[in-house]
């Protein structure tokens, strides 16, 4: 009751206040936003309608398609409009919406693509076993508990930030609802809020890079035995494109999480932000369709089934 007595709404600043940038950077963020949508909507369908493509690790990889479609757009199209209408209001109520479900996407991300390594090392290091160990029923659980711990997190740092009495400046000096921005501009104790960002945030971060590691040590190591330089290749295509997205994602996300909170400027978090909020979610299709020929061949099947049509 406090925190809706003392403020009802937020006013974020978004990524800068110069009117002339205004328009380039909706024209930029739009066509980025629209090649998210599309990229990340075209590799489901893709997967969806290739019979070929119905293994786990298309499966995995279609689930991440689809966190990068939600909470992209938990985000890009209120920025938007913050850059065309200069309305950069967002009340009370929608700011805390708006930080639960990305918390919710942006850790069951986090632990999709830990998922998604180890989906990788037992293709790898155990191709025999890999139909039995990857079964229909093991993918489901994954994948029910990456959204499980999500929501789990996001459940507390929600609740933490509820707490929170906002009884000073109302100006968020980001362009969304996120909880470092939030926990700053705070007029009561936030310990509490920074210990489980470091906490959770550092339990997250090192479970699944943790895993995303031991799973491409061993997979290393297995490449080097191989003796057919086919296989060879084949394989580190595989697993480059997985582990360029990895290390973008969590090098964003580290910088900005697992550091203390007045340790770095509101430019700094925006810039750092841009990266795992828009720009990952864009190159994730790219990347995972440019180094990859079964998506490739998938597509061109899919292109030639519709012109002939």
């Amino acid at each position: 009751m406090r925190n809706h007595s003392t403020v009802t709404e937020f006013v974020l600043s978004g990524l800068t206040d110069q009117p002339e940038l205004q328009l380039p950077l909706f024209c930029l963020f739009l066509g980025i936003y629209m090649v998210t949508v599309v990229g990340n909507l075209g590799m489901i369908s893709i997967i969806r309608f290739n019979s070929q493509l119905h293994t786990p690790m298309y499966y995995l990889l279609s689930c991440l398609s689809f966190l990068d479609v939600c909470y992209s757009s938990v985000i890009t199209p209120k920025m938007l409009t913050g850059f065309l209408y200069r309305d950069k209001v967002i009340s009370y109520s929608g700011c805390m919406t708006q930080l639960f479900f990305f918390c919710i996407l942006v850790i069951s991300e986090c632990y999709m693509l830990a998922a998604m390594a180890y989906d990788r090392y037992v293709a790898i290091c155990s191709p025999l076993l890999y139909n039995v160990i990857m079964s229909p029923q093991v993918c489901s659980l994954l994948v029910a508990a990456v959204f499980s711990v999500g929501f789990t997190d996001a459940m507390i740092h929600g609740g933490c930030i509820l707490r929170l009495s906002f009884c000073g400046t109302n100006v968020i000096r980001h362009y969304f609802c996120d909880l470092v921005p939030l926990i700053k501009i705070s007029c009561s104790s936030t310990y509490v809020d920074e210990l489980l960002i470091f906490i959770i945030g550092g339990f997250n971060m090192v479970t699944t890079s943790l895993t995303i590691i031991v799973s491409y040590a061993f997979i290393l190591a297995s490449i080097l035995r191989m003796k057919s330089k086919e296989g060879r290749s084949k394989a580190f295509s595989t697993c480059s494109s997985h582990l360029t997205g990895v290390l973008i994602f969590y090098g964003s996300l580290m910088f900005m999480y697992l550091k203390p909170t007045s340790s770095s400027s509101a430019t700094q978090e925006k810039v750092s932000s841009v990266f795992y909020t828009t720009v990952i979610p864009m190159l994730n299709p790219l990347i995972y369709s440019l180094r990859n020929r079964e998506v490739k061949s998938a597509l061109m099947k899919l292109l030639r089934r519709k012109m002939s049509s």
